[in-house]
């Protein structure tokens, strides 16, 4: 009898064993692979926006009627644009960043990424679904026949170039993107593609993310990493500031 509760209490050990391995495993496992984009230390270079048209006299006579067909620009009240440089290093180092090697990266790979949110799920980072833009419109006061919509500006099947954010791989053209102007004037495929994601905390909430590009010549003439835009409320009598938090990943 006590040899039997011995071999039983020797299993009991074993199978406690046995499920503390595999616990261990799948910590060891997860630690491993916790990629997240760090947060971004940046310099603020300039900040501008486009020169206001001089009018055109037109003579008036009276009695007369005169055709004239009049074009012009007007700057957009739902963007801001961000454009730079990114640099840094892939480095190993333990929780107190003490370094044991890095990998310095003059033109580095990966992506910039905006958001509202200072404390973004990165575990849980999926494509922004197209079927909640017009409840993000509302949220910045966009309407829904505003050229610059957000549906107007970003769509899936743009083919953006594959790429990951915190182990998490999306593939080409797989969530709503679009193509932020070159030196061309234009938008063209594989240069400064601007993707939309979000951690699902809400229906609205959106992480901008830029793929970064090697010194590639932009909008306005310069070589930059990237080019991108984000949401922001100038509607109407609204002059109030939109906080975003940055974030890169470099590969």
């Amino acid at each position: 009898m006590k040899e039997f509760i011995k071999i039983k209490e020797m299993k009991v050990v074993a199978y406690v064993l046995v499920v503390l391995l595999f616990l261990l495993i799948f910590y060891l496992r997860n630690l491993v692979g916790a990629v997240e984009p760090y947060g971004a230390n940046y310099t603020g270079i300039k900040s501008e926006s486009a020169p206001l048209d001089s009018p055109q006299s037109i003579p008036a006579q009276a009695g007369n009627v005169t055709e004239i067909n009049i074009f012009g620009y007007s700057t957009t009240q739902s963007w801001q644009g961000y454009f730079g440089n990114v640099s840094g290093a892939i480095q190993l180092a333990d929780v107190n960043d003490n370094v044991m090697y890095n990998w310095s990266l003059a033109s580095p790979e990966g992506e910039v990424y905006a958001s509202e949110n200072s404390s973004v799920d990165w575990t849980n980072v999926a494509c922004f679904k197209m079927g909640n833009h017009t409840a993000l419109e509302t949220y910045y006061n966009i309407s829904k026949d505003d050229v610059d919509g957000v549906n107007e500006t970003f769509s899936t099947g743009n083919g953006h170039d594959i790429f990951y954010t915190s182990n998490t791989q999306f593939t080409e053209g797989q969530c709503p993107s679009t193509q932020i102007y070159d030196s061309s004037g234009k938008g063209v495929d594989n240069s400064f593609e601007e993707v939309l994601l979000t951690d699902q905390t809400d229906d609205i909430q959106v992480i901008f993310t830029a793929l970064l590009e090697e010194d590639m010549q932009g909008f306005d003439s310069g070589y930059h990493d990237f080019e991108m835009i984000v949401l922001e409320n100038g509607h109407g009598t609204n002059t109030a500031l939109t906080n975003y938090y940055f974030y890169v990943e470099l590969q």
